[in-house]
């Protein structure tokens, strides 16, 4: 994919670069202290992540929190390939951000949001914010 330029924002550790993502999904964490599971939307990275027990060595890859939802957000990772598809047939540079939305806080839309380059640099051409890239993608 020709994703070098698009970086995906996570909900605690900064920005990720969206060509190293190489799974998308969502999971229900635990409830704890009678407080009620979440949903989280993740990727997966091409980087591996290792911990250590006294049985050994495990190595698994590296994964990111992209969203928190209170209900199951069933269709954020098909979005979220999607997107990343049509960014990837136009050579976007910009940013993606996840938002949690819906009634039910179950719902997650993915912003793209172009950088303003102005002028073209390195030697390629300026995106324009008028592209055929969607604003937002909202799943539905």
């Amino acid at each position: 994919m020709a994703l070098q330029n698009v970086w995906i924002r996570t909900l605690g550790d900064g920005l990720i670069r969206a060509d190293q993502v190489i799974g998308i999904g969502s999971r229900r964490t635990p409830a704890l202290a009678g407080k009620p599971g979440r949903w989280l939307v993740t990727a997966a990275l091409a980087a591996p992540a290792g911990s250590g027990t006294a049985d050994g060595w495990e190595v698994t890859n590296l994964h990111r929190t992209l969203a928190q939802a209170d209900q199951e957000p069933r269709l954020a990772p098909e979005a979220l390939a999607r997107l990343l598809s049509e960014l990837s047939a136009t050579g976007a540079a910009g940013l993606i951000t996840p938002a949690v939305c819906g009634p039910d806080r179950g719902e997650v839309r993915f912003d793209f949001t172009p950088f303003d380059t102005g002028e073209a640099r390195g030697g390629g051409p300026a995106l324009s914010t008028a592209a055929r890239i969607p604003d937002a993608v909202p799943v539905g």
